[in-house]
């Protein structure tokens, strides 16, 4: 009773210090608002100086009041109490910067006075006399919320989070940090509240969307989040470390810090679009969007979009530094196809000049002999051209004694011949304009890409590859897996892209008429972000690139990525236990090109928070088959919860087994969905994606069905692995995907065997047995 008694205190006074910080915030605003209303009323003063200086007025009123308005629920979430410092010195935040406390803090008997007391938040607020009522959590004041332990705890004695909703304490969660010290705040003796703030935050049900760990983000994890930008920072950690949280808040962190620098945008490049959705609402909860792309590897080629997976062979060859040999071929290969012309007839001087098949193969050998872009080589295909018919023309025997003459005569006949209807028509046909697509359409057709990938691809590859193109039409839309958006890229480099006349803007156009549009700032305010939008889309070079979940990279897909970050600095976040690409050394030359001579800053996460130490336990057991010697993180919690083992129906023709398998599999999901008050994942292997969805239909949103390949990144408070060997078996990397999958449970794992497991007696699979 006593302890609810000290929490009903807790809670009240740190409603009492919110309520302070929302008043502030209203304050705030209304300042906001009227520097936007006097700032509208400088539009009656007509000098262009005074417009000019009301839209900067407007524009950064409007910015300081969106952000507090979208700021303004749910921000303030930490708090310390701190002894006095070694020194005085504040920074611009107003809280002392001293990390380590004065030798007189703590008293020969053990007590010791709060000197000060910190709020943490998504943004920093001042009160009126410029002390600060809550510290942006991205502050170096802010850090020793997360870096203190009770190992090093520097000045902190007390930390808290504040859960709150809207303008509501929900409750406290207190770690105490130095439980020898008697510490008193005003006098009074300093209350601890609950177990400790990261247990109860690992212990709540999971959604569908991923929430920010801005509140419970642990000391290793911080070290990674404020390491300095520059270079590289290569980032390794099993599954549950908060690789994906990390990654995002970041990027939020580098915002912060240096918001100039990283004006040229940050892109976030996740492995799935179940990722992407599960992730893209973690910044925004930071106060940071707009700045920040997080894109899946099947959508960073603009205007093409893929969420579909090729068979493993195929993914394989798709993957392989090799294509790179085989698109430039193709590249090039594509400009003949079955409408080619193969003869060119033009009319000069009053005869007929001709180029034949054998003609043409030479001018298009020589053009080919160039190293642009096979685009971008058409002004020197349309010369060569030239030069062959002039030369076939004779006309350059007419005048060999007179240079300026015959320069002259060749300049009019280069006009004539250009001049014809029929030249551009053939140049158009026998040089065509290419585009990504369009190529990778053509290499469907299995006898032209066998020669394309001759001396580079075995035939019977040569096969497979051709028919997974099979659906495109002849200007290649149609279904597209995730590794085709690399190959994409690739020919989008090796094609080049035409220059084309520059367009008249709107604005011009009126000009040119005598036409003067009135605008207001509120009109320009939106174009300029109806333009930085369109800018975002397009953009295909960054200022700091985060790769997630980067031991699945392809060598292909590190060439787009790369792409993207030439002169930026990286953040690289993945597990090579977890690696579902096959030919893992391969990747690791392919990223070593992409990131280049840059130096790397290397940090480890080695504790679990998601799994409990009952479901991790049984995943290590496919880690030490999948990657013997490999150490996995640590599990901080245990629930007591052991694993269950189901086994499906046996004994049955296939499409009994079938049956049997959806209605044990709905029977299963059902428990769990009994058992946990959040989110159920089923995965299974990609084979069968289409068919769970169906088993599962009717259940409700709480459950997702999901294949093997799509679970990395994603948590659930309840699992179900269906038949570990079928996920296993899939592919060389099996063995690590079924290791992603088994550990993806927060609370609850269930796992479903079928015949091909070899359960045992109490349903354990052979591949889960000690």
């Amino acid at each position: 009773m006593a302890d609810d008694t000290s929490r009903e205190r807790e809670t009240r006074a740190e409603q009492a210090h919110l309520d302070a910080v929302y008043h502030r915030l209203e304050e705030k605003i209304d300042e906001a608002e009227f520097l936007m209303n006097d700032a509208s009323q400088r539009s009656q003063v007509g000098t262009p100086g005074a417009l000019a200086e009301r839209d900067a007025q407007v524009f950064r009123a409007g910015v300081h009041l969106n952000r507090l308005n979208s700021e303004f629920e749910d921000f303030l979430f930490g708090r310390i109490d701190l002894l006095a410092g070694a020194d005085a010195t504040r920074g611009q935040d107003g809280a002392y910067l001293s990390v380590e406390p004065a030798q007189d803090a703590v008293r020969d008997d053990g007590t010791a006075d709060i000197a000060e007391t910190l709020h943490i938040g998504r943004i920093g607020v001042l009160d009126a006399d410029y002390s600060p009522l809550v510290i942006d959590w991205r502050a170096p004041a802010a850090a020793p919320f997360y870096r203190s332990t009770p190992l090093d705890p520097g000045r902190v004695v007390r930390r808290r989070v504040i859960r709150s909703k809207g303008r509501r304490v929900l409750g406290v969660e207190d770690d105490l940090l130095r439980p020898e010290v008697t510490a008193r705040l005003d006098g009074q003796a300093l209350a601890v509240i609950g177990d400790g703030a990261l247990m109860a935050a690992l212990g709540r049900a999971r959604g569908h969307a991923m929430q920010d760990i801005v509140a419970s983000i642990q000391a290793e994890q911080d070290l990674v989040i404020r390491a300095p930008a520059a270079s590289v920072t290569m980032v390794e950690g099993g599954p549950g470390t908060g690789k994906t949280a990390v990654a995002l808040h970041r990027a939020a962190y580098l915002l912060y810090q240096d918001r100039r620098r990283y004006a040229g945008g940050i892109l976030v490049v996740s492995p799935t679009p179940l990722l992407v959705s599960y992730t893209e609402g973690v910044l925004p909860s930071l106060g940071e969007e707009g700045q920040v792309a997080i894109r899946a590897l099947g959508s960073l080629v603009e205007g093409a979009e893929a969420d579909g997976y090729d068979a493993p062979e195929v993914a394989r060859l798709k993957g392989d530094a090799r294509m790179v040999r085989v698109l430039r071929n193709a590249a090039r290969g594509a400009l003949e196809h079955p409408g080619t012309p193969e003869r060119l007839r033009v009319v000069a001087y009053g005869a007929r000049v001709e180029l034949d098949a054998e003609a043409l193969r030479e001018v298009r050998r020589q053009v080919l002999g160039g190293s642009a872009p096979v685009n971008l080589m058409r002004p020197r295909a349309r010369r060569f051209l030239l030069d062959a018919l002039w030369e076939r023309s004779g006309a350059a025997a007419r005048c060999p004694d007179d240079p300026e003459l015959a320069a002259d005569v060749r300049e009019g006949f280069d006009e004539d011949v250009s001049s014809e209807p029929e030249f551009e028509e053939f140049l158009d046909a026998w040089w065509p304009e290419l585009t990504p697509r369009r190529v990778l359409a053509a290499m469907a057709d299995e006898r032209r890409l066998a020669g394309w990938a001759r001396r580079t691809l075995p035939a019977a590859q040569v096969g497979r590859l051709a028919a997974s193109w099979a659906g495109l039409d002849a200007q290649g839309y149609g279904p597209l897996s995730v590794p085709d958006i690399a190959l994409l890229d690739e020919l989008r480099v090796l094609l080049g892209t035409p220059a084309r006349p520059r367009q008249p803007t709107e604005e011009e156009l009126l000009a040119e008429l005598g036409v003067q549009e009135v605008t207001t700032a509120a009109d320009r305010s939106t174009a300029r972000r109806e333009r930085a939008e369109r800018l975002a889309e397009e953009r295909t070079d960054y200022a700091h690139v985060i790769v997630d979940e980067a031991q699945d990279l392809t060598p292909m897909q590190w060439r787009m990525v790369g792409r993207r970050g030439r002169q930026a600095t990286w953040t690289v976040v993945g597990d090579p236990a977890q690696s579902s690409w096959t030919a893992p050394e391969e990747s690791a030359t392919a990223r070593d090109e992409a990131l280049g001579n840059r130096p790397r800053r290397r940090f480890e996460l080695t504790v679990n928070y998601r799994n409990p130490a009952e479901v991790a336990v049984l995943a290590d057991r496919v880690l030490a088959l999948a990657m013997p010697g490999v150490e996995p993180p640590r599990a901080v919690r245990s629930t007591g919860l052991e694993p269950r083992f189901a086994v499906l129906p046996a004994g049955s023709p296939a499409d009994d087994v079938t049956e049997g398998m959806a209605r044990t599999v709905r029977h299963e999901a059902r428990l769990l969905l009994g058992e946990v008050d959040g989110t159920v994942g089923v995965v299974v292997a990609m084979g069968r994606r289409a068919q769970a969805g169906e088993w599962l239909a009717g259940l409700g949103d709480r459950v997702v069905a999901l294949g093997s390949l799509e679970a990395k990144g994603l948590e659930y408070d309840a699992t179900l692995v269906v038949s570990p060997a079928e996920i296993a078996d899939e592919s060389p990397a099996g063995l690590r995907v079924l290791y992603v999958a088994l550990t993806r449970a927060t609370q609850r794992l269930t796992v479903l065997s079928g015949e091909r497991d070899l359960p045992d007696a109490d349903g354990v699979p052979d591949l889960l047995r000690d």
